[in-house]
């Protein structure tokens, strides 16, 4: 059966509002890319790349020891780098934030050798309702911990959605480790 990692307070709350602070401060970019459409219908998010962020190096930092341990107490997946950067992507309720049910491995040569989705939640869950992220594990559906500072890791082939909020904006950051394509 497919696994959802739950790691409670990876980053305390303090990092997590530092970490919304500071990419609030940068011009978003509308997601999601289908050809050269924005799809709606798919996902209603704006993305700040951490990457493009200066002084968010320690995230990182964070991200990969979080992996380290998540992969060997739970996965063991073959996972050799970190190909893309965290993302931060904001959901709000003004426009109808969601993300449509998807997994991560996709096209291309970067999204074909993503083996494990990390997802930190940013926001504190009373800021905001609806949004919840929802991970398909065999036939049922599992709701990732809304707890601030909280990630949540899963196999990147797995279906996952982000319910619409209808109140207030969810703060996530959304990072994936890499490795050989899955056979």
């Amino acid at each position: 059966m497919i696994e959802v990692h739950s790691m409670p307070n990876a980053f305390t709350s303090a990092e997590c509002e530092r970490i919304i602070a500071t990419t609030t401060k940068v011009p978003a970019n509308e997601a999601l890319l289908v050809g050269q459409q924005k799809d709606h219908n798919l996902r209603q998010a704006e993305l700040v790349w951490l990457d493009d962020v200066e002084g968010m190096g320690w995230v990182m930092d964070r991200l990969i020891d979080v992996v380290r341990q998540s992969n060997r107490d739970l996965f063991d997946f073959d996972l050799r780098e970190f190909a893309e950067s965290p993302q931060v992507a904001r959901y709000q309720s003004s426009n109808g934030g969601h993300f449509a049910w998807h997994s991560d491995i996709g096209d291309g040569v970067v999204a074909a050798k993503r083996k494990l989705t990390l997802v930190l939640q940013l926001s504190k869950p009373s800021t905001y309702e609806g949004g919840d992220l929802e991970i398909m594990q065999s036939a049922h559906v599992v709701a990732a911990n809304r707890a601030q500072g909280c990630v949540s890791i899963f196999p990147s082939f797995s279906l996952h959605h982000v319910t619409p909020v209808t109140s207030g904006a969810r703060h996530s950051l959304t990072v994936w480790a890499h490795g050989p394509a899955f056979r």
